[in-house]
């Protein structure tokens, strides 16, 4: 695998305890950059954290609560001075037909995909202007593309994102903000 130096940078993963999250961060990590795991799991969030080793920090985080998630941004920044990336990891699945979905589950996906990565990136937009530098690391889906059977609330939420990237990567070009979004699908 190609090593990418990422020496004096900071990345930000929320979700980044377990699964695509925690992959991520081993990533960053042993590309050398200080990573700050933004997970509402904080038991798992530390424990993942010393597993990885130093400059990995832990911060218990909702991102559906826009003051929870300014407040992680302002301990990452104290903790090591700067985000050069912020990847959108974190989510949740409720999983069901529609005509059978309630309007609970509708929205609590919507929340944490949709709003949560709005809130995060949000966070950091301004930083990433004023550096003229970032990137911002969007999970959209297939489901949010093509669409899947069962999951009309996940698709929704990824079908934003997708918009919510271009119009991202659109407006930071000028000021060199990157904008990637990775659509990972299944068959199993």
């Amino acid at each position: 695998m190609n090593h990418i130096d990422l020496a004096h940078r900071c990345a930000v993963v929320t979700g980044g305890a377990q699964g695509f999250g925690r992959a991520i961060t081993e990533r960053f990590k042993a590309s050398g950059a200080k990573v700050a795991i933004w997970d509402h799991d904080i038991a798992l969030a530390e424990k993942t954290a010393k597993e990885i080793g130093p400059e990995v920090l832990a911060l218990q985080v909702d991102v559906t609560d826009p003051a929870a998630v300014e407040k992680a941004r302002d301990a990452t920044l104290a903790a090591f001075g700067t985000i050069d990336i912020l990847v959108n990891n974190a989510g949740i699945l409720r999983d069901m037909i529609f005509h059978k979905m309630s309007i609970e589950a509708f929205e609590a996906v919507i929340k944490v995909h949709l709003m949560g990565s709005f809130y995060v990136a949000h966070s950091a937009a301004r930083l990433f202007r004023e550096q003229e530098s970032g990137s911002f690391v969007h999970f959209t889906s297939t489901s949010g593309l093509i669409g899947n059977f069962g999951q009309s609330n996940y698709g929704a939420a990824k079908g934003g994102i997708w918009g919510l990237s271009n119009v991202l990567a659109v407006e930071g070009r000028k000021y060199n903000i990157r904008v990637w979004t990775l659509a990972p699908g299944a068959l199993t």
